[in-house]
């Protein structure tokens, strides 16, 4: 397993993730939600490790972001530009330079 490790909302999101990642990381979907039973062994699984959550700019989003912030404090919040709302719509340059950002490697041909 990786040290690192990308927390997206959905399949299409990880898609547009892999499209870009350019280094070895984990990549969870969360289908938009997470039970507590979920989410207290995805805690416990993810402890020491470097998390990253991206997740939609829309109100889905923000609710996941904010359950994810009480459970996990010290992962790493990146975040798209409102305008695309969500991160598959979001342009694969786009996302790469979020990523890049956060010092994740990303391919730099697109």
């Amino acid at each position: 397993m990786s040290d690192k490790v990308i927390i997206v909302e959905g399949n299409r999101d990880r898609r547009k993730v892999l499209s870009v990642l350019d280094e070895d990381a984990e990549i969870i979907c969360t289908n938009g939600t997470i039970g507590l039973e979920k989410l207290d062994e995805l805690v416990d699984r993810l402890e020491g490790l470097d998390v990253y959550i991206l997740v939609d700019a829309d109100d889905s989003g923000e609710k996941l972001r904010k359950q994810l912030r009480r459970e996990m404090p010290n992962a790493k919040h990146l975040y798209i530009e409102p305008v695309y709302r969500e991160v598959e719509d979001a342009p694969r340059t786009h996302v790469a330079d979020v990523l890049q950002r956060a010092n994740i490697l990303v391919k730099t041909i697109l």
